[in-house]
């Protein structure tokens, strides 16, 4: 467990309830070791470098007694602490998911930048144009540390009439009123994520990063890192976090296929749950991170630690539904990739398709969604996602020994499936585009093509599963 000395100047304190709220100002040299000691864990966002942050870094340098005033500044938690002289105080985060750097993110990713750019440059180097994100900085700022430091004993022992460390930055530290009380601190911890809620934004946090920072996305996360760890690191689970080249809205879209099989999920007001209609999946996918948000808070999925804010999943059903649902992106790319020449193949002319032809003179790279792989034709969405939702027909609710469900494949190898059996499921498919104008919004909107999708799929599982019992001797 690390622990971190804050020094404030001018401090205050003022207490509400469970919590006490420490604010006051902190020279620009003593957020170093905060940057050290804590990231963003806790904080429902993460930075990257932007119009903001630069504003930030041009106020530290320009209006340096201005600055104080020009920004909201820092917010921190801590479950324990230590009060010392002199306006110190030692905090001990102990459960960094939920305590840390609540809001004031990218004020501390410019402060950092601004600090270590000016180390370098003490240095006669520059820092990569490349560092944007919090933890591109990180790396830089660990791996400059003793530099930094450094330019810090330069500065102290040469003084001038305009040293930006020591610049003042508002800083309010969050506590709990009675560190002995478990009651309090439990207590305490819980509200913290309304308070990131209220605090983190201009307007209110995002329900996907509040969910992500509530948990929710934690199982179906971690089923996706047994299964593509690759993938995982180019989904934007956290606003700002990873490559950002997968949106978190297209994963649960995906995952709603074998999460509407899962039965019995009520919500607060025990009305039962339903699914979005097949349709959303495509055409609204805020929707279907609204019903994921109500159905993943539901007491039959996730229950709430005793300890903070975040649920934890513990309805099997769900656990594996995540299964599955890990699995789809995978497939999703391979009907991505699949579908003009299995369309070609059933007597059409898929690149004559309007949608199709422009679709792949505007793009200069050609590749599936979610891996990235090359590919010759690009598909609209509104096109694959029925056939995606399809294979909806090869999964099932399966009763457990010991008397519970859970979501399986009905089919060892759902790839190998496709590949025997995508010419005859879009064949079905095919007269689908025509009813539409060949209109990929038409089609990706419409009930008809993910009814003639998931038919076609069940007619040929249900032709194998004839198949193979007749020929068994």
């Amino acid at each position: 467990m690390s622990e971190n000395i804050v020094r404030f100047e001018q401090m205050a304190q003022q207490t509400v309830g469970d919590t006490t709220k420490i604010i006051g100002l902190v020279k620009t040299k003593d957020i170093a070791s905060i940057i050290d000691s804590l990231d963003l864990e806790a904080n429902p966002r993460s930075s990257k470098t932007n119009a903001v942050t630069d504003g930030i870094q041009n106020s530290l340098e320009s209006d340096p007694n201005l600055f104080p005033f020009k920004t909201k500044g820092i917010l921190l938690a801590s479950s324990e602490y230590t009060m010392l002289d002199r306006g110190r105080i030692i905090i001990r985060p102990q459960d960094r998911s939920v305590e840390g750097i609540l809001d004031g993110g990218h004020n501390t990713l410019a402060i950092g930048l601004y600090m270590l750019k000016q180390a370098l440059e003490f240095g006669g180097r520059s820092l990569d144009s490349k560092v944007r994100k919090w933890d591109e900085f990180k790396e830089a700022w660990t791996e400059n540390r003793d530099l930094v430091s450094l330019y810090f004993d330069h500065v102290r022992n040469n003084p001038g009439p305009a040293d930006k460390l020591d610049t003042l930055v508002p800083v309010e530290l969050l506590v709990p009123r009675d560190q002995a009380d478990s009651a309090c601190v439990e207590k305490f911890r819980y509200n913290l994520l309304d308070i990131c809620d209220a605090r983190n934004a201009n307007v209110q946090l995002s329900l996907a990063a509040k969910d992500n920072q509530s948990g929710l996305f934690g199982s179906l996360r971690s089923a996706m890192e047994a299964t593509n760890p690759f993938l995982v690191g180019r989904i934007e689970w956290k606003p700002n976090e990873g490559t950002g080249e997968i949106k978190v809205l297209d994963i649960v879209a995906l995952a709603w296929i074998p999460l509407s099989l899962v039965q019995d999920v009520h919500d607060k007001g025990g009305r039962k749950l339903q699914p979005p209609a097949p349709a959303k999946l495509y055409s609204a996918k805020g929707a279907c991170l609204s019903q994921y948000d109500k159905f993943m808070n539901s007491d039959d999925v996730t229950t709430q630690s005793a300890d903070d804010y975040k649920r934890t999943l513990t309805n099997h059903e769900v656990e594996s539904a995540f299964e599955i649902a890990a699995m789809l992106p995978d497939l999703y790319d391979y009907l991505f990739a699949a579908l003009p020449a299995a369309y070609n193949a059933a007597s059409g002319k898929y690149g004559r398709i309007t949608a199709v032809k422009n679709l792949n003179e505007r793009r200069a790279k050609r590749a599936t969604p979610f891996q990235g792989t090359e590919i010759d034709t690009l598909s609209p969405d509104g096109f694959v996602m029925p056939l995606v939702y399809g294979l909806i027909s090869l999964m099932e609710r399966r009763q457990t020994p010991d008397g519970g469900y859970e979501i399986r494949w009905k089919v060892a190898d759902p790839k190998g499936f496709l590949q025997k059996n995508l010419g005859k499921i879009v064949e079905k498919y095919k007269g689908v585009f025509d009813v539409c104008d060949y209109d990929p919004q038409k089609v990706g909107k419409s009930t008809l093509s993910y009814d003639v999708t998931r038919e076609a799929f069940d007619a040929i599982f249900k032709d194998e599963l004839i198949a193979q019992l007749t020929a068994r001797p």
